[in-house]
């Protein structure tokens, strides 16, 4: 049985997120299993699952950058803006064979950095408190507002061209809420000849990758990650002496000790190791703005 804490998960293809947490739960004995970020059925890669009193730690890693590796099919548009939707339009052959390398890159250029993006319209955003999804699958029009995100590097890693379409692997750095299938659809828009996702698997979450996930049959035997040792990687850690830690956890402020922190959160670990909590500036002193459940210590 997987103990409290955190635990990275190798997300197949054809599962939910939601089918990931319920394995998960199955495998570790409790109903109490939340996840950071989800990723769509189609899309592989990195779930960042919390589990017991760490759930509380999600909040904090949730609104992480994040790195993906995703392949653009130009040339077809899509009901759904990747390969799980119906090809609704096709470009015609001679306007995607007529595009340069360059128009490639200019293209992406004008996709990387702080921009303005309209999410895909089937995504888990809530519209009048139900998922956009739901209200698509209805039948109903969504027109989803524009949103600020940043998209650090979106770079080609190989390309392969084909009679009537042209297939781009890239690698995306991008902030938390970036949609790689909005890159996608909005690239293809900008050529004049429609894209969409056709592979797409999420490689990092802040500080935690791929490459330490377990899969989804290996759940039961998973060692997960201690809440501080988690908490630790996301925000600068603070040692507490024995007093400061009954202090925080009782509610107290730390007076002008505000100066032992650099950054807007951290996370307070005990003489024992354990996670008391994470702290945040309020002027001169340190507060708790979230206490670990007493039995997680």
């Amino acid at each position: 049985m997987v103990s409290p804490g955190i635990l990275l998960v190798d997300k197949p293809g054809g599962l939910t997120s939601h089918d990931v947490v319920a394995r998960t739960r199955r495998a570790v004995g409790t109903r109490k299993v939340g996840h950071a970020g989800t990723l769509d059925p189609m899309a592989t890669g990195l779930l960042v699952i919390g589990v017991e009193g760490a759930t509380r730690l999600l909040t904090y890693i949730v609104g992480a950058d994040k790195t993906y590796r995703a392949t653009i099919r130009l040339g077809q548009t899509t009901t759904t803006d990747d390969a799980d939707g119906d090809i609704v339009e096709t470009a015609d052959a001679a306007r995607v064979v007529a595009i340069a390398d360059e128009q490639l890159v200019s293209g992406i250029a004008a996709l990387t950095g702080d921009i303005s993006q309209v999410p895909s319209a089937v995504s888990a955003i809530k519209v009048d408190g139900r998922r956009a999804y739901d209200l698509v699958r209805e039948g109903q029009e969504v027109e989803l507002k524009a949103r600020a995100v940043t998209v650090s590097r979106f770079d080609i890693v190989a390309q392969r061209r084909q009679d009537d379409v042209i297939d781009l692997d890239v690698v995306v750095d991008c902030s938390s809420g970036t949609y790689i299938r909005a890159l996608a659809r909005d690239l293809g828009d900008s050529l004049g000849v429609g894209g969409h996702l056709t592979a797409l698997r999420r490689t990092r979450i802040g500080p935690f990758e791929v490459a330490d996930a377990v899969g989804i049959d290996d759940l039961a035997d998973a060692a997960a990650l201690s809440a501080a040792a988690a908490a630790s990687l996301i925000l600068p850690p603070l040692a507490m002496t024995a007093d400061e830690a009954r202090d925080l956890r009782h509610g107290k402020r730390l007076s002008g000790q505000a100066e032992r922190l650099e950054a807007s959160f951290g996370a307070a670990i005990d003489p024992a190791g354990a996670l008391i909590g994470i702290v945040e500036k309020r002027g001169r002193d340190l507060k708790s703005a979230m206490n670990m459940p007493e039995e997680s210590r």
